[in-house]
């Protein structure tokens, strides 16, 4: 089903009760687990595809982040500057930036690319509150600070380096942005047209939305894309073409239904970006029929 370029999302707790005891423990996979995973790594490495291991419930999500750091370990050396596995970093956590720091600073002593997959979060209903910002407004600020601190590869006031790591050189990072925030895409989108235009070098980027979700946004990169390749007399080094994919799911209703439900807790403002969509239909009739 995958062709090179593409990503597969994988759980680690689709593995099963094991793996759930593992994971809560902080233990490292048994052999079986190993092996499996190691083949899925390298099929995906022979195949051009990236891994993305999903974020999962506090309960687990410690030794999910030690696994997937490993497994980054052992297979984002292969191509420098390039990630085959990615690990899931959560906005709305108060301990996101500090996870990611320590994160950034195992791939710089460590020569690897640091995979990252950026989502505002889907547990709210199943996770202790106090774990989370208080507000919509403040995860959207910690969403978008770490955004522009991974695709300038550069520390801020939101990504604050470990002590002792901000003067070493910022490692290689590729960066799924995974959202259906208009304005963070476009504030994204924005940043990256500044570094093409001052010649500055910049990160691996894709953006994610999910399949039926903030289509409007999906199609708003893929018409910058389209527009960037057919601007005349220019080289593809000179415009920023975005990079946009859509999160397919798959499997029964019933093994699907619990994450389409934690999708749309996650995506409770979607009435608002409703209203936008249906503007944006509007505009594109409009546009279509010559009024």
């Amino acid at each position: 089903m995958t062709e090179k370029g593409d990503f597969v999302a994988l759980k680690f707790t689709g593995a099963g009760s094991h793996a759930l005891r593992l994971l809560s423990k902080k233990l490292p996979p048994d052999a079986a687990l190993e092996k499996a995973t190691v083949e899925i790594c390298d099929l995906a490495t022979a195949r051009g595809v990236r891994l993305l291991f999903d974020a999962e419930q506090q309960a687990v999500q410690g030794g999910i982040d030690v696994w997937t750091l490993d497994f980054q370990k052992r297979y984002n050396r292969t191509t420098p500057g390039k990630a085959v596995v990615y690990g899931t970093y959560q906005a709305y956590l108060r301990s996101t930036p500090a996870s990611l720091a320590r994160d950034l600073a195992a791939a710089s002593a460590g020569r690897f690319t640091l995979g990252v997959k950026l989502v505002r979060g889907a547990y709210l209903g199943s996770d202790p509150r106090h774990l989370f910002w208080s507000t919509k407004e403040e995860t959207d600020r910690m969403y978008d600070g770490i955004a522009v601190s991974v695709l300038r590869r550069k520390y801020g006031d939101v990504l604050i380096p470990l002590h002792g790591e901000g003067d070493k050189k910022f490692p290689d990072v590729n960066l799924v942005l995974a959202s259906h925030n208009h304005e963070s895409v476009r504030k994204a989108m924005v940043l990256r047209k500044e570094q093409l235009e001052r010649g500055e070098e910049r990160v691996d980027l894709v953006y994610g939305q999910l399949m039926g979700m903030a289509d409007e946004v999906s199609c708003e990169l893929v018409q910058v894309g389209k527009t960037a390749q057919g601007l005349n007399g220019y080289g593809v080094d000179q415009v920023d073409v975005p990079k946009a994919y859509k999160y397919l799911v798959w499997g029964t209703v019933g093994e699907c239904v619990k994450y389409l439900l934690r999708r749309a807790e996650e995506n409770r403002d979607a009435v608002v970006r409703t209203k936008e969509g249906r503007s944006a239909l509007k505009t594109e009739l409009v546009r279509r029929l010559g009024l």
